[in-house]
């Protein structure tokens, strides 16, 4: 009760901080998943139906994942230094994966009947790709956009560690100043946030599945 008590306290006394961190990790969160994206998705459009590069694009992603996200944190250090920059890159290459993965399985289980009946009406493979295989792929891609998600929202937190800001901010220096109410602030709204994105998505992920299966 104590501990809950300083939280309290400290909130109520720093509420433009707090605030300011949580704007912070946000932008690093939001930022670094879009850029991931960015990547990802057109790359499993690019990889999908070529057996080999679909294969090697899968393993790497494998192999990305087994990397912790503070070691991808202290890889890009050296290369890029401190800041919202190389935080950025760092959380985007965790949300690679997930939705490089989904995206490339999602496209390569599309209904064969339908790409036959695309390709009966004259439908470039471009055109099959994007108004056929992508939408067929959705339910399965969108489930790969809300696990990379929650890891970027979650990862962010150690962002502070390069000086990339946010909530991680609160609980470093809530350590090094003693300061357990501080500490607990930015620890619980990380777990929030985290909560939060996790039961958005997956809200989210509902809705489309219902739609496309209603319609």
């Amino acid at each position: 009760m104590q501990v809950l008590a300083g939280a309290v306290t400290w909130l109520g006394a720093n509420p433009g901080t707090f605030l300011g961190a949580v704007g912070e990790h946000l932008l690093l969160s939001l930022t670094g998943l879009a850029l991931g994206i960015a990547i990802a998705l057109p790359l499993g459009l690019v990889v999908a139906h070529r057996p080999r590069l679909a294969e090697a694009s899968i393993a790497g992603a494998g192999a990305l994942r087994t990397i912790p996200s503070l070691a991808v944190l202290a890889a890009l250090l050296p290369l890029l230094g401190v800041g919202f920059t190389p935080s950025v890159l760092a959380l985007a290459l965790l949300a690679l994966p997930p939705v490089l993965v989904n995206t490339v399985v999602g496209l390569r289980g599309a209904d064969p009947a339908a790409l036959e009946a695309a390709r009966a009406l004259g439908m470039t493979r471009r055109q099959r790709a994007l108004r056929v295989e992508l939408p067929l792929a959705a339910p399965l891609v969108f489930a790969g956009l809300r696990i990379a998600a929650v890891q970027v929202v979650s990862a962010a937190a150690l962002a502070t560690f390069i000086g990339g800001g946010g909530l991680g901010d609160l609980v470093t220096q809530g350590l090094a100043l003693l300061d357990t109410g501080r500490m607990l602030v930015g620890a619980v709204a990380i777990a929030l946030l985290a909560l939060a994105t996790e039961a958005g998505f997956g809200l989210l992920e509902r809705r489309l599945s219902a739609r496309l299966g209603g319609g």
